[in-house]
């Protein structure tokens, strides 16, 4: 009879337990891109705090800025794409960082400034490196479509092949561990 009392207060503790630590509900927690997008803004805010001795001059032109994703073809046989991450920030600052999907592929780096017309709906990147800089068209607030450096539509692949969307916006995407 002690043994069955026994087995019985047990099962009951892993019960009250297990009802506890329901109640934190530990499998909502965030998820790494909601975690991610939350620490990007947290640091902008802390880098370009809004206080009264570096107040922020209204941004001019559309409300684009953020961190955009896409996977794009890839031109050599033994790449199946590259991974694209596109981050446009405050004082027109960006960083493009690209990586073919194949295994141990490194990342590639690119800073800059950005700069966008209203008239065609470009935003042109402009490296501080000598490389040529990309080109996007902007669709809406939260998708670019990478063009050619005259302005024209990529070729080799449909219009989707060539979109960065923004990570606030959809639900799935590559993502860039740094």
């Amino acid at each position: 009879m002690q043994l069955i009392k026994k087995q019985i207060i047990q099962i009951l503790t892993l019960f009250i337990f297990g009802s506890l630590l329901s109640t934190f509900n530990l499998a909502s927690a965030n998820s790494d891109k909601d975690m991610q997008d939350k620490l990007l803004r947290q640091r902008e805010a802390l880098q370009h705090g809004e206080h009264a001795g570096h107040r922020m001059e209204p941004s001019k032109g559309p409300d684009f800025k953020g961190v955009y994703y896409g996977y794009f073809p890839c031109k050599e046989e033994d790449c199946s794409g590259i991974k694209m991450t596109l981050s446009l920030k405050r004082n027109n600052n960006y960083l493009l960082v690209t990586q073919p999907a194949k295994p141990s592929s490194r990342e590639f780096y690119e800073k800059g400034k950005f700069t966008w017309n209203d008239n065609t709906r470009t935003v042109v990147l402009d490296p501080k490196d000598e490389i040529p800089g990309k080109q996007y068209r902007i669709v809406d607030d939260a998708t670019l479509i990478q063009l050619n450096p005259d302005g024209s539509a990529m070729s080799g692949g449909d219009q989707d092949d060539f979109t960065l969307r923004r990570g606030d916006t959809t639900k799935s995407r590559e993502m860039h561990i740094h």
